[in-house]
């Protein structure tokens, strides 16, 4: 679960790991929107900054993503040939699908 704020919200980051494929995981927890979008954004840089054929984001941990963090997981798809959503919650799914982006963006 991810750190809360002051306030009590959760707080969004991100962490890395590799399945055993050696694809790169990354995992979206709390909230990712306007307010720390750019601070993800720079913790998976160096990440998606290789060449990469797959990236797959773990979304079990994310509880909101905003405009701006659908922003994000469009400028990661554009670095890898696939792109694979792995276990959205039911809200980051129904955003997905409201936007039209689920014909892009893989769910699994």
């Amino acid at each position: 679960m991810p750190t809360p704020d002051a306030e009590g919200a959760p707080v969004g980051s991100a962490e890395i790991t590799s399945d055993a494929d050696g694809v790169a995981v990354i995992e979206l927890i709390g909230d990712i929107d306007l307010s720390n979008v750019d601070a993800v954004r720079t913790s998976i840089e160096p990440t998606l900054s290789k060449p990469h054929d797959q990236i797959v984001f773990d979304l079990d941990r994310l509880e909101f993503l905003d405009s701006s963090g659908i922003a994000l997981v469009l400028w990661a798809a554009a670095q890898a040939r696939t792109v694979e959503l792995r276990q959205p919650t039911d809200i980051v799914r129904r955003i997905i699908e409201v936007t039209g982006l689920s014909d892009i963006l893989h769910m699994t």
